[in-house]
């Protein structure tokens, strides 16, 4: 009687080809890849996170001309240096003087940048101005909206915690957390300038995230696990591209 996963090559992973490192190199170097192409790629994700010293000091070491003007992205730039510092109350002032209609015209990105006030009274020991400016300025947001009231839940249990110990809401303490909304107000300044709000690297990486993950049900071959090294190796796809993280791509250039 025959074994049906022997007939089967896809059934259990038997039978999978197995492409060498030898041969996928050989592969790689068959594709041919327009350096102009990869440049303009690298540009248009420096210009649209708004990494103006990168940008120029890119295009004087490659040659690549900027869609823009850099200087147009200065003031970009220096909103989301104050995001990262934690200085919120001075990115609010930069994009009102901008277009004072970004905020009014955007509930959730005013909210999300009035909640990184209440996060860094917390991570700063103001509990009471913390709890006063929960209250008056978000608190009255929640009862409107279930998601921004589950939001701010989160945010207040920070004070249950050490501040330097392990939480489960010790993620809105990181860098990644600032990070994170400084690309969303980032996207929206771009929006009111008419410009492109996503560069196309993250895009790409999470198609080629997404091409390994079909080839690798039908071989084994080397690929790229963690898009932060990428090294080739000879094992079974994870989770995700980012240092093994969940979700795709996505963590890239957020």
């Amino acid at each position: 009687m025959s074994n049906p996963q022997a007939s089967n090559p896809s059934a259990g992973g038997m039978g999978k080809k197995t492409i060498s490192r030898d041969e996928w190199n050989a592969k790689l170097a068959d594709v041919q890849v327009d350096r102009e192409d990869l440049n303009k790629l690298i540009m248009n994700y420096l210009i649209i996170e708004g990494y103006k010293d990168a940008a120029e000091k890119f295009s004087h070491e490659s040659g690549a001309k900027p869609p823009v003007n850099l200087e147009s992205i200065q003031d970009r730039m220096i909103v989301r240096t104050a995001i990262q510092r934690g200085n919120i109350e001075e990115a609010i002032e930069r994009v009102n003087d901008l277009n004072p209609e970004i905020l009014d015209t955007n509930p959730k990105l005013f909210f999300h940048l009035q909640q990184q006030r209440l996060i860094e009274y917390i991570r700063e020991g103001r509990i009471m101005e913390a709890l006063e400016f929960a209250q008056e300025e978000l608190a009255p947001r929640g009862e409107e909206n279930p998601e921004f009231l589950a939001e701010l839940e989160r945010t207040m249990s920070l004070l249950a915690f050490e501040l330097t110990g392990p939480s489960p809401v010790s993620d809105l303490l990181t860098p990644a957390q600032r990070q994170k909304l400084a690309s969303e107000l980032n996207s929206a300044l771009l929006l009111s300038q008419s410009q492109e709000k996503d560069p196309k690297l993250p895009a790409l990486l999470k198609m080629c995230w997404y091409a390994q993950q079909q080839l690798d049900e039908r071989c084994t071959f080397p690929k790229i696990k963690d898009f932060t090294k990428a090294e080739l190796v000879m094992e079974p796809m994870g989770t995700g591209p980012i240092g093994g993280a969940s979700g795709g791509a996505s963590g890239v250039g957020a």
